[in-house]
């Protein structure tokens, strides 16, 4: 949408005062606050066209504004300051982790207590694969009539095989044909995609009544699940309660319900790169229970295929480039800890005054 520079400016000053005080903001509060230069009318027939268009919105009958949806997403993309942390705040973060981070495996649940506190509001740290894995390649080594070693390589380059032994028999013809099968139909799924249709399929085209397939199948299965599974850690729930947009009860206990599950925060929104940031905005969200709130959320590299994201769940109303600034400082942390192999943090270099 394009906004003139003055009707940019009135935006951020009506975001970054609602952040700050959770009260509709009106045109005498931007005129007295800010060094515009414009009059108090101005700015009211200014944030009257930023209704309209549906940037602004004007709450019961108060005379003061407070930004939509809409109107935070353009505060995010055009004109959010950079929020640069002082020394203190640095060294706060440092202190943090080093007092809360002895052992490299309690990394993820620790980090989103320290971003919980450092920010008032709940915080969710998640570890899961980089990607689904997958079987690249099946070997069969026959060893005698009813023996054969089974050898799946994956695509991170790892090997696995079982050594597999079916009573009714199995000759080298039908490995052949197993062979063909499996590097044919199997290769390229992940756990999920290998269901009972496409085993009843695989079946018939090895022409197999006595289920070697199926048992074959069930191997890969159990390499693909074997896969260090997602984990998630959530912190500072009781933060929600400390926010004005939360003291409707129902609607407090309706957003700690979906967050206290594990399974509906590992669906949560990834960013688009590996290190990247990502900011949800109210209705943005998927989820319906997070329609009236914001997700701020980074990723980073854990290494051995696994990848980390760190986020905040709290009121649009929340300070998007303090926040973002934290977060980014974390994170850059964690990869520095993780990159480096070691089970204390490293030094986090402190920005200068």
């Amino acid at each position: 949408m394009d906004l003139s520079d003055r009707k940019k400016k009135i935006l951020r000053a009506v975001v970054e005062n609602y952040i700050n005080t959770a009260e509709p903001v009106g045109s005498k509060t931007i005129a007295k606050e800010t060094d515009m230069g414009l009059s108090s009318a101005t700015i009211r027939n200014e944030m009257a066209e930023l209704t309209r268009l549906g940037i602004l919105e004007q709450p019961h009958t108060s005379a003061g504004r407070v930004p939509s949806p809409l109107g935070y997403r353009i505060y995010v993309n055009e004109l959010m300051r950079e929020y640069r942390l002082s020394v203190e705040e640095a060294q706060e973060i440092n202190n943090a982790l080093r007092q809360r981070i002895a052992q490299l495996d309690e990394i993820i649940s620790e980090v989103g207590n320290v971003l919980s506190e450092l920010t008032n509001y709940p915080a969710y740290a998640l570890s899961k694969p980089a990607h689904k894995q997958t079987i690249v390649r099946f070997d069969f080594i026959y060893v005698d009539a009813n023996t054969v070693i089974v050898v799946a390589m994956l695509d991170n380059n790892t090997v696995k095989s079982k050594l597999m032994y079916f009573p009714t028999g199995i000759d080298e013809p039908l490995l052949k044909k197993l062979s063909n099968v499996f590097n044919s139909t199997f290769t390229g799924l992940t756990e999920d995609e290998i269901d009972s249709a496409l085993i009843s399929a695989a079946e018939r085209g090895a022409n197999d009544p006595n289920g070697i397939v199926s048992a074959i199948a069930g191997f890969a299965i159990n390499i693909l699940s074997e896969i260090t599974p997602a984990k998630a850690y959530l912190s500072g729930t009781s933060h929600i309660l400390d926010h004005p947009e939360y003291r409707d009860v129902d609607k407090a206990k309706e957003l700690l319900s979906y967050l206290s599950n594990d399974e509906e925060l590992l669906k949560l929104p990834e960013p688009a790169r590996e290190d990247g940031m990502r900011i949800i905005i109210g209705p943005e969200n998927l989820a319906e229970q997070l329609r009236e709130s914001s997700v701020i959320v980074a990723s980073y590299d854990l290494g051995n295929e696994m990848h980390g994201l760190l986020g905040v769940v709290g009121p649009t109303r929340m300070d998007y480039a303090k926040i973002a600034a934290r977060l980014e400082y974390i994170t850059k942390g964690l990869k520095r800890i993780f990159s480096g192999g070691n089970k204390h943090p490293p030094h986090i270099e402190e920005p200068s005054k």
